[in-house]
């Protein structure tokens, strides 16, 4: 396959990885460039079975996290996959793997194992909770992590309320995000060093670095931050408002835009009121604030509060649903919104690089893979021969489309 362009170019990454993590990493790797080769089971990604919704018989969550990406099907339990597997890591500048700890020991493809062969490799393990400490051996999801990590706990509407999950799997995602990072820092390291590492990160740590500004405040007070909705720990006003037709989001997180929001509304006598003088009095005094000002927001569509916020340089914005999010046109100008052709269901929509490049753009050109659409492009690729593929195939050594 020729070099595809972006900052990454060049990179080879073997992704062993399933459902969402694992694959966010290889996913961010392959929009800026990498050869990212896939490799799944003979049934598949767990993902491929998160259905419905489908979209032309494949399922949707599969699609969106592993586009970009070429895909293999290789039966690890057959002495022959694991060879080739071998193989393919041999040469590979990466592996991202998020399989329960000891996995890959069992196959003989370990850390030590593979750099004995090749040093160049950088070897990405993403994970529960990490591959140290006392829960190296329990398995993850992003809703234990989000509970493990604190995070659930400062999340709703309030104190005595139930705890609240973020409702997007941010530990899962963030997890994948970090392992990206962490690659591409490796890789830089090993053009200079020729020397490739080990990188290990959990969904857990992922979920822990989301609590900056309420670990900040533990520390500062031995005291445990609670649920505030949609309100920031340290400025006010900075949440969503009701207006006459919906929600608004007003972030007047300092002393000017604090003034700002006030001419707006036109409500300057509310900076002579002692409880909202300063940030700290508004804090302390949040829930009268937020029912004087909803009740003002309260008279006025959520369109016209948001031009008179506009001009007046106010930070402000709507609260979107998804399918909003999807037609914004500041979603759309950025490229976050990306059409792709499928091979069986013709046209699909996903989600764009967030990161943009100015010399070496990242680029989202492929839709995800069939199961094992180029498992014969690939050990064509290795040196097999036709007929040692159509052998592999028939003893279901290896699977393709």
């Amino acid at each position: 396959m020729s070099t595809r362009s972006g900052p990454l170019g060049g990179m080879r990454v073997i992704e062993l990885a399933h459902i969402m993590a694992g694959p966010v990493c290889g996913l961010m790797l392959a929009d800026m460039g990498a050869d990212v080769i896939k490799v799944e089971k003979p049934t598949g990604d767990d993902s491929r079975r998160f259905t419905p919704p489908q979209i032309g018989g494949e399922a949707a969550a599969y699609m969106m996290m592993n586009r970009n990406k070429r895909g293999i099907s290789l039966n690890l339990k057959d002495p022959q996959a694991v060879d080739i597997l071998r193989k393919l890591l041999a040469t590979a500048d990466v592996v991202i793997e998020n399989y329960r700890k000891g996995t890959m020991e069992k196959l003989g493809l370990s850390y030590e194992d593979l750099a004995a062969v090749n040093p160049r490799l950088i070897y990405c393990e993403i994970s529960g909770f990490g591959r140290t400490g006392p829960y190296a051996e329990r398995g993850g999801f992003d809703l234990i992590a989000q509970g493990m990590s604190g995070l659930m706990s400062i999340t709703g509407e309030g104190p005595g309320r139930p705890p609240v999950k973020v409702a997007a799997p941010i530990s899962d995602i963030n997890a994948g995000i970090l392992g990206a990072m962490g690659v591409s820092a490796a890789y830089a390291n090993m053009l200079q060093t020729g020397l490739g590492q080990k990188i290990d990160t959990s969904l857990f740590e992922a979920a822990i670095t989301q609590t900056y500004w309420q670990s900040a405040i533990a520390f500062a007070t031995g005291k445990k931050p609670e649920p505030l909705g949609s309100a920031h720990p340290l400025n006010a006003p900075y949440q969503a408002f009701q207006t006459r037709d919906g929600w608004i989001n007003v972030g007047a997180a300092n002393q000017s835009n604090w003034l700002r929001f006030l001419d707006v509304i036109n409500a300057p006598e509310l900076d002579d009121d002692p409880r909202f003088s300063s940030n700290a009095q508004r804090i302390q005094n949040l829930p009268a604030l937020v029912d004087i000002l909803n009740r003002y927001l309260g008279q006025d569509t959520t369109e016209n509060w948001l031009c008179r916020m506009e001009e007046a340089h106010l930070p402000a914005g709507p609260v979107n649903d998804i399918l909003q999010m999807h037609a914004d046109p500041q979603a759309r100008a950025r490229d976050m919104i990306v059409e792709l052709d499928h091979p069986t269901a013709g046209k699909v929509e996903t989600i764009g690089h967030p990161v943009k490049f100015s010399r070496t753009p990242a680029q989202v050109n492929h839709a995800a893979p069939l199961l094992g659409q180029h498992t014969r492009e690939v050990l064509a690729e290795m040196g097999y021969e036709n007929a040692q593929i159509e052998a592999l195939l028939r003893s279901q050594a290896v699977i393709a489309a």
